[in-house]
């Protein structure tokens, strides 16, 4: 099992990944150029997100109860559904905005429970693979970053020639093809038992007990505000921003997609090189910089209107730095944590960090309505900046730096 597991996730991952990068200009830009209003353009966003943060933290007893296999192969069939519904729709003429709208928050409501059942396999893959917790996280970061680019690229080429509906069709085949590689590489398991025979059958006590670990370990605790604070931004970037940018004479969803790309592509070497080197580097100082440097600057440069080579080497550099947080952050999110409870304190800390992200189109599209795009980057860059400076300024993340022995995960 060992080889085909940990192959198998990785390639599941990176066809649903891809698939929803692409899903996530496509949606966006679909709204945009269809009604012309940035703030309709966020709702989807709001839409989309607050299904997936609700369903990412119910999810997790249902994880820990029926395995991380069912639960993912089972929303990501779903997801290859209801996404392909939408460009049918579209074609028969038969999409109002309502039903397009409920097919969004349906999507969301099966991405957020699938993507948590996926990333709750990471303790199992590093059981059966046989290396060490940062060579899995840094190859998931890798995947996903890789991904990243990949579907930028793909979105703005599909966009560009077939029209923004027809490139959901991609994002329909990567949850199939997610669903067939699951299958294949990941043997039927049971899910993790209860911390407690007296709380096996009773959700909402299983629930609890997931949020009473995580409200007692201050890291953990900590790290699940800040990335909620960021996340929040990161949203009104790609959701609200970005397209807002690319619609202006002369620019377009070809140079969006490039943009995009080249920030993923260089995360992605970032997150290769934190693979290879992760159990030698100093997470916290190297988690602490990579934000800095990944956070607040694109921002900048794109309400500065700086040239094309100077937006470039921003995002390069921004990419780059990026793709050292999610391994660090994998790292020592899978250590703290018992084996039986992963899969709700996991969804818990993912449901809190996407949590403001419903929002986060909003904020974007109120701020270009009442300040112009130019102000509205600004303003989300200082407000990145603060969140990113917190770590030097609270000692309790110097425990980064402490490593544990993750509890090997059961089967």
């Amino acid at each position: 099992m060992n080889r085909r597991s940990l192959w198998g996730w990785l390639a599941a991952s990176a066809f649903s990944l891809t698939g929803t990068r692409v899903a996530m200009i496509a949606l966006p830009w679909f709204v945009l150029t269809t009604t012309g209003s940035a703030v309709m353009t966020g709702l989807v966003a709001l839409v989309e997100m607050a299904p997936m943060v609700t369903l990412k933290v119910l999810a997790g007893p249902v994880i820990d109860r029926l395995g991380p296999r069912r639960v993912a192969i089972a929303c990501d069939a779903g997801s290859l559904v209801v996404v392909g519904a939408i460009p049918l729709l579209h074609h028969l003429d038969a999409l109002p905005l309502w039903l397009f709208l409920a097919l969004v928050a349906i999507t969301g409501a099966l991405r957020g429970p699938g993507d948590a059942a996926k990333h709750s396999m990471i303790p199992l893959i590093v059981r059966h693979a046989g290396v060490s917790i940062e060579r899995v996280t840094g190859l998931e970061s890798t995947v996903e970053r890789t991904a990243g680019m990949l579907g930028a690229a793909l979105a703005g080429g599909l966009i560009a020639a077939a029209g923004a509906p027809n490139a959901l069709l991609f994002n329909a085949l990567g949850f199939g093809a997610s669903v067939l590689l699951l299958a294949w590489a990941i043997p039927p398991l049971p899910g993790a038992v209860s911390a407690g025979p007296a709380v096996e059958d009773r959700y909402l006590a299983r629930l609890h007990e997931g949020w009473r670990f995580l409200r007692r370990d201050r890291l953990l605790f900590g790290i699940a505000l800040m990335i909620a604070a960021t996340n929040l931004f990161d949203t009104a970037y790609f959701s609200v921003l970005m397209p807002v940018w690319a619609d202006e004479p002369g620019r377009g969803a070809a140079l969006l997609g490039l943009i995009l790309a080249v920030a993923s592509g260089c995360s992605a070497l970032g997150s290769i090189a934190a693979a290879a080197w992760g159990t030698r580097l100093p997470r916290y100082p190297v988690y602490l910089v990579a934000f800095l440097i990944a956070g607040a600057p694109r921002f900048v440069v794109f309400a500065l209107d700086s040239p094309l080579v100077v937006v470039l080497v921003v995002v390069a550099a921004g990419g780059l730095a990026s793709g050292f947080i999610n391994p660090v952050l994998g790292a020592v999110i899978f250590e703290r944590i018992p084996a039986p409870l992963v899969g709700r304190v996991t969804s818990l800390i993912t449901s809190m960090a996407f949590a403001l992200m419903p929002f986060g189109g909003l904020i974007g599209g109120a701020l270009i309505n009442g300040f112009g795009l130019g102000t509205a980057l600004l303003v989300i860059a200082a407000a990145y900046f603060c969140a990113t400076i917190l770590p030097a300024l609270d000692p309790r993340w110097r425990e980064m730096d402490r490593r544990n022995s993750p509890l090997p995960a059961r089967e």
